[in-house]
């Protein structure tokens, strides 16, 4: 069984990497609490995720390639998308995930680092902000759902 280790953070500031990132389009085949099964079209791969598991921070995820094709038949099929910008930007040998989103998530900037244990110690860059992992509105399948922009202040 594949698991995922993931701790999630809003980005604060304008002092983070803005790199070239690839473009995300996502969408949600199956959207519940405990599971979700997600098709991906990121730049020219292509690919379908089960994610299941009750927590936020630890989670089964099974990843396959699909062709792209598949993917964008898949995507017309979704009711929940969401479009985003991945940056990967290495932080003292830690690989984080920055997501800008698009869309009606415009706005929402967060940061994922992927560990190889719940205890796992790392460095967080200055540009990182309040953690978010246990906040499930920030699961990309809830934003597919209820959008940063609806949420009220």
């Amino acid at each position: 069984m594949a698991t995922e280790i993931e701790r999630k953070f809003l980005v604060q500031g304008d002092e983070w990497p803005r790199h070239n990132g690839v473009r995300i389009t996502q969408g949600y085949l199956a959207r519940e609490r405990e599971r979700s099964v997600r098709v991906r079209l990121a730049g020219d791969r292509a690919t379908l995720t089960i994610k299941a598991g009750a927590g936020t921070l630890k989670r089964s995820e099974f990843e396959y390639a699909i062709p792209t094709a598949d993917a964008i038949e898949l995507l017309a099929l979704c009711t929940h998308t969401i479009e985003k910008t991945r940056r990967v930007i290495g932080v003292d040998g830690t690989r984080w995930e920055v997501d800008e989103f698009a869309g009606d998530n415009e706005g929402l900037v967060i940061a994922e680092v992927e560990l190889e244990s719940e205890d796992q110690i790392f460095n967080k860059p200055s540009w990182i902000g309040r953690e978010v992992t246990d906040d499930t509105r920030y699961l990309n399948a809830e934003l597919a759902a209820h959008p940063f922009r609806a949420w009220k202040t």
